[in-house]
């Protein structure tokens, strides 16, 4: 590799490079702006168009390179609060493949999912419903927006994690309202190595089966027990707290220490819900886990 750059150094000064040409550059000029052999750069192009970073065009024999649109270095963590600004303008403005290229372009930049999820990802989630509850928007643009959103949280779940099979959590959504809440969840839980199950909005689940049918689903997934189980359930409701609690309790007492509840939405005050964690923060919900794991261990 050319000068000894590192992949995302190279990433770095082809975003600058191309940046400032409206004509694109051929893969020659860039392999002698950048100071990396021909034959290497030409590979590095090939990977980041596959990545969707470049475009080409063919111009008789001469291929041009360009910068796809929405492409940028960042520098985190100071860039976090400018991603999370730009993200929510893409989404807004409709403007799906950029929203996409952004969050690829923030892992390639070093920007963590634990991150990506907390500052960007959960805030742009509540923007969508605010939209939606002032009038702004209506159900066809609140179901496109939000469906755009759970595409961006699939990016993260494609990334290569080896998990640790002593770390099991199964995320449940109550409804279809909490439904991206547990999208995001899970994938900061899989990011950061957790073997993750995700039920998706079970709110045609609840009945009087339920607690067998779950019974019977751990049995599947965590076999021989290994290490702890986490099972989290979100909620707008108390009501939809109170079910999946009361369901789970049960079972919950068969496995021991080792298998623990986490619910995560607003419980009414009067509620008496029995858990060991009662948040409406998810960040308090992804960092208990860890440290109750690491306790457990």
């Amino acid at each position: 590799m050319g000068k000894g750059y590192s992949t995302e150094e190279i990433r770095k000064k082809l975003i600058s490079s191309l940046d400032s040409s409206s004509d694109g550059m051929s893969g020659v000029e860039i392999s002698e702006r950048i100071g990396v052999n021909r034959i290497t750069m030409a590979k590095y192009l090939k990977v980041f168009a596959a990545e969707g970073l470049l475009r080409q065009k063919n111009i008789g024999n001469t291929t041009l390179w360009f910068l796809e649109p929405g492409q940028e270095s960042f520098n985190f963590p100071d860039d976090y609060f400018k991603v999370a600004s730009r993200y929510l303008e893409y989404l807004v403005k409709g403007t799906e493949g950029q929203v996409y290229s952004l969050i690829r372009n923030c892992l390639y930049s070093g920007g963590t999912v634990n991150r990506l999820v907390l500052e960007v990802i959960l805030p742009s989630i509540d923007h969508v419903k605010n939209l939606f509850d002032e009038g702004k928007i209506g159900t066809a643009e609140q179901n496109l927006l939000e469906t755009t959103i759970s595409k961006s949280l699939q990016i993260f779940n494609q990334i290569q994690m080896v998990s640790d099979p002593k770390k099991n959590v199964v995320v449940i959504a109550a409804d279809i309202y909490s439904k991206l809440h547990s999208e995001a969840a899970s994938a900061a839980y899989y990011s950061n190595g957790w073997r993750v199950s995700h039920l998706g909005d079970m709110s045609s689940a609840i009945n009087v089966l339920f607690d067998l049918d779950f019974q019977k689903l751990i049995g599947k997934i965590w076999k021989q027990k290994p290490g702890m189980m986490l099972v989290v359930v979100f909620s707008q409701t108390s009501e939809g707290l109170n079910f999946f609690a009361d369901s789970i309790n049960p079972i919950k007492e068969k496995y021991g220490k080792h298998m623990k509840l986490i619910l995560c939405g607003k419980a009414s005050k009067k509620a008496k819900i029995l858990s060991d964690l009662s948040s409406e923060k998810i960040e308090d919900v992804l960092q208990w886990s860890q440290t109750v794991f690491q306790n457990i261990k």
